[in-house]
């Protein structure tokens, strides 16, 4: 259960809520990923610069409504106002790999990032998916310039070994502010439609809907229907249209739209794919807009998507176990245990984190998977936490085993307790009692009471 947010913010800070956009009262299941594209984020300068050290206010935002619900930031690729985040469950974790980001400038003749697309690619249970958040030209008259960018952000290549090209991953979702206009119709003509609610009017009149006809390498691009309001553009805390002097004409230029790899190898094939040949489907569950946001002339819109995948990978690289009673009073001990072909290496570790944590780097502490070794066989490997880094006041905690060599995580265990420290608060309560001991006897008749 996939769930996209495209969004221009307009430089705009986050919003209190995101419960409806996030859909976290939906009655279904719960979300297996969420992925999040916005577009003009604040990439002045000032916070820019602070953004490369830090996280930015609105990662920081997210990972505040997600991880206490247990999703963790996997991927983030951010270039300039252009920013891609996406979470996952904690139990999808071991079967995530080969993460790799990339971004493609195309403002200014490629020299500036204003506009461009912002990539994460990965094998999610041995599948390959890209996604491709993107802020496309302006202008009802740039279309061509839309499509031409475009296509340059497809063409570009992931560093690293046997990783496929864009197009040639199992599933492909391309979405942000695409910026394609309603084309012909006259302001007054697109507002009544809409007013009526009659979008279909529109919908052959929209410029990517048209391209979609006639460009080659648009056409295995699926979207679903169009059946809410164009999201742009609007003033500001309204569901009105554009009132000021320019008028601009209402369009959907936010949009979600995907690409099944082996649904277009076969598509020139007679007959229907058999379910023996198709090892992944992607169902829309929803496309909607989401009318209550109003801090920029963008309305969010969100696809809900089932992916469903004959998995590839079914097993974890790494099983690892905390051992015995854990506490802050003496040094604990985690047992592991890798697939044969597993390709370890000497800068593996082992992170101690809070069940919420945030992402990969918020550990508690670590332990070095060779020099904290203390014994070893074929079927397991120990490897000790020293006490004085295990948290005194306890709490519900899970272990990640981290590989170096394909940087991400690869197996992670069932949360469990860490014991307060008995010395710590035995030591604590006798230093409540004395400091009770030491207090004057007037103290009642000083205060006036």
């Amino acid at each position: 259960r996939l769930h996209l947010v495209t969004w221009n913010v307009g430089t705009a800070s986050p919003p209190p809520d995101v419960t409806s956009l996030l859909q976290l009262n939906s009655l279904g299941p719960t979300m297996d990923m969420y992925v999040i594209g916005l577009q003009e984020v604040n990439s002045r300068i000032t916070n820019f610069l602070s953004d490369l050290a830090f996280d930015d206010p609105w990662s920081i935002f997210f990972m505040t409504v997600l991880s206490p619900l247990g999703y963790i930031k996997l991927s983030s690729v951010r270039m300039q106002g252009l920013l891609l985040l996406i979470f996952v469950k904690h139990v999808h974790l071991p079967f995530i790999r080969d993460i790799h980001t990339h971004y493609t400038r195309t403002g200014l003749y490629g020299y500036w990032g204003n506009k461009g697309g912002v990539t994460v690619r990965m094998s999610l249970y041995g599948h390959t998916i890209c996604f491709i958040n993107c802020h496309l030209p302006a202008h009802m008259e740039n279309t061509e310039q839309r499509l031409d960018d475009f296509e340059k952000i497809l063409e570009m290549q992931f560093e690293g070994e046997n990783i496929p090209s864009t197009l040639d991953h199992d599933v492909l979702f391309w979405f942000g502010d695409l910026n394609f206009r309603i084309a012909d119709y006259g302001i007054h003509f697109v507002r009544e439609s809409i007013n009526n609610k009659r979008y279909n009017l529109l919908w052959e009149k929209d410029q990517l809907n048209m391209a979609k006809k006639k460009e080659a390498f648009l056409q295995d691009f699926i979207e679903g229907p169009l059946q809410f309001k164009p999201t742009y553009k609007f003033d500001l805390y309204s569901d009105v249209y554009d009132t000021s002097e320019k008028k601009r004409k209402p369009a959907w230029t936010d949009r979600i739209l995907w690409r099944v790899k082996n649904l277009c190898q076969h598509a020139s094939k007679e007959g229907e794919i058999s379910e023996e040949e198709q090892t992944i489907s992607v169902t829309l569950n929803n496309y909607i807009s989401h009318m209550s946001y109003g801090i920029s002339d963008h309305k969010p819109v969100t696809g809900t998507f089932g992916l469903e995948l004959k998995p590839l990978l079914s097993d974890p690289l790494v099983t690892l176990n905390p051992e015995g009673e854990w506490s802050a009073e003496h040094d604990v001990l985690i047992s592991y245990s890798a697939v044969p072909e597993f390709p370890s290496s000497a800068w593996d570790w082992i992170g101690l984190f809070k069940v919420a944590f945030r992402h990969v780097n918020d550990y508690v502490t670590y332990a070095w998977v060779e020099d904290d070794e203390i014994s070893s066989n074929k079927d397991s490997k120990q490897v000790y936490m020293s006490a004085a880094e295990i948290p005194d006041m306890g709490g519900e905690f899970l272990l990640c085993y981290y590989s170096n060599n394909l940087q991400s995580i690869v197996g992670i265990s069932q949360p469990f307790q860490i014991q307060p420290n008995r010395t710590l608060i035995e030591k604590d309560l006798t230093q409540e009692e004395n400091s009770w001991m030491q207090k004057p006897d007037n103290l009642e008749s000083r205060d006036g009471f």
